[in-house]
Parts: C-alpha cells; structure tokens; sequence
C-alpha cells in the first residue's frame, strides 16, 4: 500500500503545481473601464444648450493608447488621459442623442461607453386652427392611410386587412375612377408620388409597392429597416417615411437605402405617432395619430414650427353611430395652391386654410 500511495501523491501534486501556473500564465488583461458624467445634470436638455463632459477611465493592467470622446460621431477629444472635461458642447441634434466615450489599451483592447441625452426643441410651435373652404364626397368605407393631390386627382392609399387599396379618384364625386387591391395579407400605408411612379407602404410586412402611375401595374417592390410603414412622402428627390415614432427617415427611390433621419420634437418632448405626411417647400406636414392635431415641422431639423388643431371639423357631417376613426390625410395641390385634409372612415374630403388660433 505505501508503494502505491507515494506515486499517486506525487501525481496529484504534479497536477495541482500545473494548472495554478498555468492559471497564472493565462490571466487575461482587463479592459479599460470608462464612465461619463455631464454637467448641468439633469434628464432633458434644450437644442442650442451647452454642456460639460467629464470622462474618468479606470486602468488596472497596460498602457492606454488613446481615449475618444464623441458626439454624434463627431470627434470632440482624443488623449491619454484617464480623467479630462470637456467643455462647452453644443447640442445641435434633437432627440435622443449620445456622448460615446472609446478607450483602448496598447494591447488592442477596447471599450466603449455611452451617455444617451435627450435633447427638445428651443421653439415653442405656434398654437393655430383651420378655416374650411370646401368640402367634396368621401368614400366612406376608405380606411385613409396615404393621400397626394397630382395633376387635379386625388390619390389614395387606404388600410386594414382585406379591404386596403390604392386608388385614382375625381375630387368633384368622390368616386375612384382607378383603383388596385392590396393582398388580403398586406396592411396599406403612405402612398406618394414621384418620377412617374406611386410609392404605397405596408403596416407591419416592412415591404412597400412601387406602381406605374398611368396602368397601376405593380412594378417592384421593395423592403424597409423599420419596424412599421406609417405615412410617406417627398422633397421631389427622395421618399421620406414615418414609422409611428419621432423617427423620420429619406429613402433612396431607387435601391431604397437610408439616406438621413431625423428627430421630431416640440419644446417640451419628443413627437412620436407621427403619421400620414405631406412635403411643402422644406416642412413637412404630419398627422399625429389617434389626435386632431396636424404638426408642421422643419424638414431640416426636426424642429415642430407650428401646431394646427382640426378639433370639430367632422361633426356636422358624423350622425351618432356611424364609423369614423381617427383624422388622417394631408395633401396638397401645388396647381392651384390648396391643401386637402380628411380622416379614416370619413364621409367628407375639406379643402382649408391653416390660421392663427384667436
């Protein structure tokens, strides 16, 4: 027996000296770790509003090689430093923007940090209301998703499963004088109308259409990042869609790439539920969905310039139990200068004036 136990004691402790160096020789460097603190502190900041941010990393192995601090992917310092501020940083972006903070090692290794700030407008929107000038018939079974006035017809795009559509119609009658079905399978969303072509969204399938504008024949079809296709429209070079946040993107109409987005806010918080959409002269027109309000917004920006209450513009034309959802629908008539808006399930189609609010 002690023949035997020698050996195995032997062996073991072989094994045992083995991995406790071996566990030494592979320790793994540690990653530099950093943290960001921002003065004033406080949850929501103002555009224009200047800031100071402070970066402190901590090191426990190695050499730092450099850290970076961005905003919005501009390079604001690069060091060695493991504590620096910087100060006087301008928030010119709305919506939730970000401070990122990369620390690397001699070695290769890297970290990253990141301080979301959210950021509103500094423009209170002037508060405004609407005069009818006309009103015209209005399919009362259209589920409005999309409209767009083009050489003196109306062109609409409309939604739920099964019933969604896009249509040529005479504005005098209110009849369609073309129209296309959706597949039962698809949700209609924002239609526009650029370079011969109509452009209609779907719902939740991220797929949209492409149509001839003469035949409606279906030519492609194409897909988008966004969970939702919301409201559609253009600046006469790009499509520019909603997705029911404050998110507002430019799609390239040919391979339907992201060309830019922006942030939607008024002075107080950032604007989601942003729908149905019209293009004029640099602002952009949005429904926001489930209200009476109608925004307009610089399309440069993001910035909500005015806010227009349409409150009561169908209650003479709605008889108690009868179907009408929300307001939806924006167009726009660059011939004749007039803007068109209506609603889901609305009987009527109005010609307004946007005014002053007494």
């Amino acid at each position: 027996m002690k023949r035997v136990f020698f050996p195995i004691v032997l062996v073991l402790s072989l094994i045992v000296i083995f991995f406790s160096c071996s566990s030494k020789s592979t320790k793994r460097p540690r990653k530099p770790v950093s943290s960001i603190s921002i003065e004033p502190s406080k949850n929501q900041f103002v555009y224009g509003e200047k800031i100071t941010a402070e970066v402190q990393t901590q090191l426990k192995d190695g050499e730092i090689k450099s850290i970076d601090l961005l905003y919005e992917s501009e390079t604001l310092k690069s060091t060695k430093e493991l504590s620096f501020k910087v100060e006087n940083i301008e928030l010119n972006k709305l919506g939730s923007t970000k401070l990122v903070a990369n620390a690397e090692k001699t070695d290769g290794l890297k970290n990253t940090r990141t301080k979301i700030i959210t950021v509103v407008s500094d423009v209170e929107p002037q508060q405004m209301s609407y005069q009818v000038v006309n009103n015209y018939p209005h399919l009362k079974t259209s589920y409005t998703q999309g409209l767009e006035v083009y050489n003196g017809y109306l062109y609409e795009g409309t939604g739920e499963n099964g019933h969604s559509k896009l249509m040529k119609v005479d504005i005098q009658t209110g009849k369609p004088v073309q129209s296309i079905d959706l597949e039962d399978k698809y949700f209609g969303e924002g239609i526009t109308i650029l370079n011969n072509k109509i452009y209609q969204l779907t719902y939740r399938a991220k797929k949209g259409f492409v149509y001839d504008l003469e035949s409606f024949t279906k030519v492609d079809s194409f897909q988008f990042a966004s969970e939702q296709g919301w409201g559609l429209t253009n600046d006469g070079t790009n499509l520019i869609m909603s997705d029911g946040t404050h998110v507002i993107t430019w799609l390239d109409p040919t391979d339907f790439s992201v060309i830019k987005k922006i942030q939607v806010a008024d002075d107080k918080n950032l604007m989601a539920n942003l729908n149905e959409l019209e293009y004029i002269d640099g602002i952009i027109y949005a429904n926001i969905y489930t209200t009476n309000l109608i925004v307009k917004i610089d399309a440069s920006t993001g910035k909500i310039l005015e806010e227009i209450d349409l409150s009561g513009i169908i209650d003479l034309y709605h008889r108690n139990g009868e179907r009408i959802d929300y307001l939806n629908g924006i167009a726009y008539d660059k011939q004749t200068d007039r803007i068109f808006v209506t609603g889901k399930l609305y009987p009527r189609l109005f010609e307004v004036k946007f005014v002053e609010k007494n």
